[in-house]
């Protein structure tokens, strides 16, 4: 039986954490006066840290040409993962056995060195992977028209944008054969058209050179289209690991949960709480749970309410959405649509179906509120996240940045005659 390329058995990582903030900058004299203070205080030699154990008791494997989605919150313990794969960082315990060379892109610029042209930082990375320089230079071609950056190959790296950078990195790390790739969630500083590039070349890597694939993102949909199975990590700790629609299910499903646990406890509403909202969900037109939406999509929106008081009737339910700058996008409640609601149960659901949602790939603030003849009976600003994805809004494969503008709008161009 084939052994796997990557195995994990049981793999740890402490961090310590310093309980108070170091000075910028201390002199000898200050070291002492604090030292005898601390003294005086019965507190010499006592450390001023606490463990944080950014991964616990992690096992998993993973085989030759699987491609695996590595997916949680921020902080769940993915790049700590990757990491350790990448032999940037110690663990704590455990053991990490890897069969193959490695190929890692975690962060922009990853091993490149400032100074150094474009050139010769794919030499030099080449040379890291253990490359022989006559592959390097057979690959050398085909990495530079990728990452699109002939005109500044001889430009000391120092000097590209954030752009340039992630594109040569990523070029280098794919094409330079290594036999596992691991992939951070980098790829989101590159534009939508490279994102899109990126992945289609990782779905190359691995379908048609047979080679394996650790792929961290926050794009559900790009795990979906790129990955077969799934890591879903939480607090340092594996919750699921599974086929990649199972693992994005037990995800999104734990994301809720956490959602409306900590709804419940804001204290920030307004409103005489009469009735209260208790969760919100963003679902598609097919009821599945959504973490992150597509321009272009329609979805539902429902919020989950509990009503502590009989025969209340005509409340209005509205949504706001804005930018993370505070801009109104848009506003929508049910006497827009003229849909009245009767009596309310004591829990239930206001669903609102947003049609193509014009907004371009970014994060936004939705807010509600709850009133009934004026008054307010709950209310939350910045209630939820909502994050938009990059969608085919117009059919037309064109995806324009959030930097055109906040809305998008359909339209249908033609030519006539004067």
């Amino acid at each position: 039986m084939t052994q796997p390329v990557v195995q994990v058995r049981n793999l740890s990582k402490c961090y310590q954490i310093r309980s108070t903030a170091p000075k910028p900058y201390h002199s000898l004299r200050e070291d002492f006066v604090d030292g005898f203070k601390g003294l005086l205080r019965g507190e010499w030699g006592q450390a001023q840290s606490e463990a944080f154990w950014a991964l616990k008791d992690v096992s998993f494997d993973v085989n030759q040409g699987e491609v695996v989605g590595i997916i949680g919150r921020n902080g769940a313990g993915k790049s700590t993962l990757l990491k350790i794969l990448s032999r940037i960082v110690r663990p704590t315990s455990g053991e990490v056995i890897i069969r193959g060379r490695v190929g890692s892109l975690l962060e922009v610029g990853t091993g490149f060195h400032p100074e150094l042209t474009g050139r010769e930082n794919i030499f030099m990375n080449g040379a890291v992977l253990g490359m022989k320089r006559s592959e390097i230079v057979r690959k050398f071609d085909e990495i530079v028209a990728f990452a699109e950056v002939e005109k500044f190959l001889d430009t000391p790296v120092k000097f590209y944008s954030s752009g340039m950078y992630v594109r040569l990195a990523f070029a280098v790390a794919a094409h330079l054969e290594p036999e596992i790739l691991i992939v951070d969630e980098v790829l989101a500083v590159g534009d939508a058209a490279f994102q899109k590039k990126c992945l289609g070349k990782m779905g190359d890597v691995a379908e048609k050179e047979g080679r394996t694939v650790l792929f961290v993102s926050h794009n559900m949909g790009a795990v979906e289209k790129l990955c077969e199975n799934g890591i879903f990590l939480r607090q340092g700790q594996i919750m699921f690991t599974g086929n990649k629609s199972e693992t994005i299910t037990q995800y999104l499903s734990s994301v809720s949960s956490e959602m409306e646990t900590s709804l419940k406890d804001r204290e920030d509403r307004q409103g005489n709480g009469i009735v209260k909202v208790v969760g919100i969900e963003f679902r598609d037109i097919n009821g599945n749970l959504l973490e992150f939406v597509s321009s272009g999509q329609t979805i539902d929106i429902f919020l989950y309410f509990e009503n502590s008081q009989e025969n209340i009737s005509r409340v209005i339910a509205s949504l706001a959405v804005k930018t993370q700058l505070d801009v109104p996008v848009f506003l929508q409640h049910n006497r827009l649509t003229g849909d009245d609601f009767g009596n309310l149960p004591e829990k239930g659901i206001f669903a609102a179906r947003i049609y193509d949602l014009p907004l371009p790939s970014s994060n936004y603030q939705l807010s509600y509120l709850l009133t009934k003849d004026s008054i307010s009976l709950d209310g939350l600003s910045e209630a939820i996240d909502l994050s938009v994805i990059d969608g085919d809004f117009f059919g037309s494969s064109e995806v324009p940045p959030i930097s055109h503008g906040v809305c998008l709008a359909k339209a249908k161009w033609r030519l006539e005659l004067v």
